[in-house]
C-alpha cells in the first residue's frame, strides 16, 4: 500500500516517479487481447507524448483535451499533459459533435489527443478552435500547431529517424507542479441537462487515489478489467491513478461492454479488481440468474423459501465467480444506486461487491464499503478524511442534504465562479471555503463506531405529497423495476399526480404477448367477381384487394398487441400500487421506448420532467430539441 510519505507530495509527477522506482518492470497497461507494456515503456510514452506536445508549441497552463475510449495511450497522454504543468480536459466517447465544439469552446483548448475512431467528430473543426491535434492510437501529429520556427525550420530539415533520436535525447524540461493546480476539467454528462466543467486539482485526484486503499487494497499482481470511461472520474481515480500507484495491470476492453465481448474478456484476463455500475449486475441477474431459479414450479417454489434460496444464491455466486475468471476479488459498482433485490442477491451469494457514492466534484469518493462490509440498503461509512453532515435534517426522519468538505472536493467550475458559489454553504465554519452540497439525500448513522452513509435520492428528484409529505421517486422505482416485464424506470408528477415511465424488456414482452394474443383476423376477401373485366384490370383487382387484406391482417394485429401491451401497464400499475404507501401510489403508468442516459447509465431525468412537458410516450413524438440532439447523435453514429 502506497501511502503519502512514499511521494512526498500529493501530484501526479510524484506518483509517477514512485512507481517508476518500485514497478518499472512491472506490467502497467493492455487492451485484452494485446500484450502489456511496462511502467518503464509506460514512461517511455509519456516522454514521446511530452516531446510532441512542446514540439508543437506547448506550455505549462496550457489545455489539452483527450478524446478515446480507454487505451494505454490515453494515460500516457494524459500523464504526459499534467506531469508537465498542463491541465488535461477528458472527453467521454459519447459526446457528439456539437457537444465537444461546446466543450472545447468553453475550456479553451489549446489542443487534443484524439482517437482514430473518433476523429471524424472533431476533423471539421476550425484550426483556430483546435490548433493542435495528435492521434492517440500512434502518436502522429494530424495538425500542427503553434511551434516556434526553430523548432519548425529543425523539423522539416531532419528525417524522421534522426528527428526522432534528437527527441527521445533531448531533456525534458522540468516544471514545478503544485497541489493546487488544476490536473483536470471534467466535463459532466449528467442528469441536470447542463454539462459543467469540474475544476480537480492534482491533490483532490491523487489524495482520492490514496485514500480509496481504505476501502480495498491493490498491490502489483492485481488485474484490472476496465471498460467504463477513462473520462468518467470514477473508473480514472480507482481504476486508473488507484492501481498506478501500486503498480497494478489494467486491460482495456476493445468494444463496448456486452455480455458477448464481457464474457472472454473475464476468461482471458481473469481480473482480481472490476469497476462497473449497477446496470450490468442487473441485467445478469435479471437475465440469467431469475430465470433459472423461476422457470420451473418446484425450482421457484423452494427460491421462494428464504433458507433455500440463500444456497441456491450461494451456489449462483460460485458460478458467477467462475464466470468472471475465478479470480475476482473487488468488484466495486458506483455511478447509481443498486436495486435492493439484486444488492441482497450479491450478499447472500457472497459475491465480493463494493458500493461507492460521490459525485465528479469530490473526486469521486466520498463514502463507501468493500466487499467484507458491505450491508444492503446502505453505502457504508464517510471515507477518512472527509467530514460530512446533514443539512436541514427532517425531524422525524433525520434524513436531510449531504454536504462534505475534504482535500478530494473540487476548485469550482470553471469560468462560472456563479454556480460555484451555489454548489458551497456560506457558512464555511470548520471547512474553510463552505461545504459542497451534493444535492443528495441521506441519512447519517453510527454503526460498527464510524459514521455511515444511507441515501434516500436526489433533493431536486423528491416530490411534495398533497399533504407535504416527501416522496422520494427512487425508492418507488426500485420496486417497478422488481416487476418482471420492466427493464427500467422512472417516477415524475404530472401536475395531477405521480406517473411512472417504464422501459419494457422487449424480448420477455414478445413472449408475453405470444401468450395473450388471440388468432388475429385473417381479414375478408374482397367481395364481387372480376365478371368480364378486362384481364390486366381483373389482376390489378384481385392484387388491390389481396393488400386490402394484409393490410386490415396486420391493423388489426397491431390494435391487438396494443391492447395487450396497455393491458401489461394497467398490471403494472396494479403491482406497484399493491406494494407502496397511499402517499406513492401510480396514478398512470406510461412506456418509454428507451430511456436516454449519462455515461454511468443513469436516467437523465430532465429528459423526462412531465410538468415541462419534454417527455413523450412511446410512440408520439418527441419534442423538438429531442428530435434535434437525436439527430446529430445519429449523424455521429454514422459518421464513424
Amino acid at each position: 500500500m502506497q501511502t503519502i510519505s512514499d511521494l512526498g507530495t500529493y501530484t501526479f509527477p510524484a506518483l509517477f516517479r514512485n512507481t517508476l522506482l518500485k514497478f518499472s518492470e512491472c506490467s502497467a497497461l493492455s487492451m485484452v487481447h494485446g500484450t502489456p507494456i511496462t511502467y518503464r515503456e509506460l514512461n517511455a510514452r509519456v516522454e514521446r507524448a511530452a516531446r510532441l506536445l512542446y514540439k508543437n508549441g506547448f506550455a505549462p497552463k496550457q489545455k489539452f483535451a483527450v478524446f478515446s475510449s480507454g487505451m494505454p495511450n490515453w494515460g500516457a497522454a494524459y500523464l504526459a499533459i499534467v506531469n508537465n504543468g498542463g491541465i488535461a480536459v477528458p472527453l467521454l466517447p459519447d459526446f457528439t459533435a456539437g457537444e465537444v465544439e461546446a466543450i472545447l469552446r468553453h475550456a479553451e483548448v489549446d489542443g487534443m489527443f484524439v482517437s482514430d475512431r473518433l476523429y471524424a467528430r472533431i476533423e471539421s473543426l476550425a484550426p483556430e478552435l483546435l490548433p493542435v491535434v495528435i492521434k492517440l492510437d500512434d502518436f502522429s501529429v494530424l495538425r500542427g500547431g503553434r511551434a516556434p520556427a526553430e523548432t519548425a525550420a529543425a523539423e522539416h530539415a531532419a528525417a524522421d529517424n534522426a528527428q526522432a533520436a534528437d527527441e527521445s535525447a533531448a531533456p525534458l524540461p522540468d516544471v514545478p507542479v503544485a497541489e493546487t493546480d488544476t490536473a483536470s476539467i471534467i466535463y459532466t454528462s449528467g442528469t441536470t441537462g447542463r454539462s459543467k466543467g469540474v475544476e480537480l486539482s492534482h491533490k483532490n485526484l491523487v489524495w482520492t487515489a490514496i485514500q480509496c486503499q481504505t476501502i480495498h487494497r491493490v498491490n502489483k499482481l492485481d488485474r484490472c478489467l476496465s471498460f467504463l470511461p477513462l473520462s468518467h472520474v470514477y473508473e480514472f481515480t480507482i481504476g486508473f491513478a488507484m492501481q498506478i500507484l501500486n503498480g497494478s495491470c489494467v486491460y482495456y476492453l476493445e468494444k463496448p461492454p456486452t455480455v458477448s465481448t464481457l464474457l472472454p474478456a473475464f476468461k482471458l484476463v481473469r481480473p482480481t479488481v472490476v469497476l462497473s455500475v449497477p446496470l450490468i449486475m442487473e441485467k445478469i441477474y435479471k437475465n440469467k440468474i431469475v430465470p433459472t431459479f423461476t422457470s420451473k414450479k418446484l425450482v421457484a417454489r423452494l427460491y421462494s423459501i428464504p433458507l433455500f434460496r440463500i444456497l441456491m444464491n450461494r451456489a449462483a455466486g460460485k458460478q458467477l465467480k467462475k464466470t468472471m475468471g475465478g479470480k475476482i476479488k473487488f468488484f466495486g459498482i458506483g455511478g447509481a444506486k443498486v436495486d435492493p433485490e439484486v444488492e441482497r442477491f450479491m450478499k447472500e451469494a457472497r459475491f465480493p461487491y463494493a458500493i461507492g457514492y460521490g459525485l465528479t466534484e469530490t473526486s469521486p469518493l466520498l463514502a463507501g464499503s468493500g466487499p467484507k462490509e458491505t450491508v444492503p440498503g446502505t453505502i457504508g461509512p464517510v471515507m477518512e478524511g472527509v467530514v460530512m453532515r446533514i443539512l436541514d435534517p427532517d425531524p422525524r426522519t433525520g434524513i436531510g442534504e449531504v454536504i462534505a468538505c475534504g482535500p478530494n472536493v473540487m476548485r469550482g467550475y470553471y469560468r462560472d465562479e456563479a454556480l460555484t458559489e451555489q454548489a458551497f454553504t456560506t457558512a464555511a465554519d470548520s471547512c474553510g471555503s463552505g461545504w459542497f452540497k451534493t444535492g443528495d439525500l441521506g441519512l447519517l448513522e453510527k454503526r460498527k463506531g464510524r459514521l455511515w452513509l444511507s441515501l434516500k435520492g436526489r433533493s431536486k428528484n423528491m416530490i411534495l405529497g398533497a399533504s407535504g409529505e416527501n416522496i422520494y421517486p427512487e425508492d418507488i422505482e426500485f420496486i417497478l423495476n422488481q416487476h418482471p416485464l420492466v427493464s427500467e424506470s422512472l417516477v415524475v408528477e404530472d401536475g395531477n399526480g405521480l406517473v411512472a415511465l417504464v422501459q419494457l424488456d422487449e424480448e420477455k414482452m414478445k413472449a408475453e404477448e405470444k401468450k395473450r394474443v388471440a388468432q388475429p383476423s385473417a381479414g375478408k376477401p374482397a367481395a364481387g367477381k372480376p365478371g368480364l373485366l378486362p384481364l390486366p384490370e381483373v389482376l390489378q383487382t384481385a392484387v388491390e384487394n389481396a393488400a386490402a387484406a394484409v393490410s386490415n391482417a396486420v391493423e388489426e394485429l397491431k390494435g391487438d398487441l396494443l391492447y395487450k401491451r396497455e393491458e401489461i401497464l394497467s398490471e403494472i400499475q396494479f403491482f406497484i400500487n399493491n406494494k407502496v404507501n397511499r402517499i406513492s401510489k401510480i396514478g398512470k403508468v406510461e412506456s418509454v421506448a428507451q430511456f436516454e442516459k449519462t455515461a454511468s447509465q443513469k436516467i437523465k431525468r430532465y429528459l423526462y420532467n412531465l410538468k415541462h412537458g419534454t417527455h413523450s410516450p412511446e410512440g408520439a413524438p418527441a419534442p423538438q430539441n429531442l428530435r434535434d440532439s437525436d439527430a446529430r447523435d445519429a449523424a455521429d453514429k454514422n459518421g464513424n
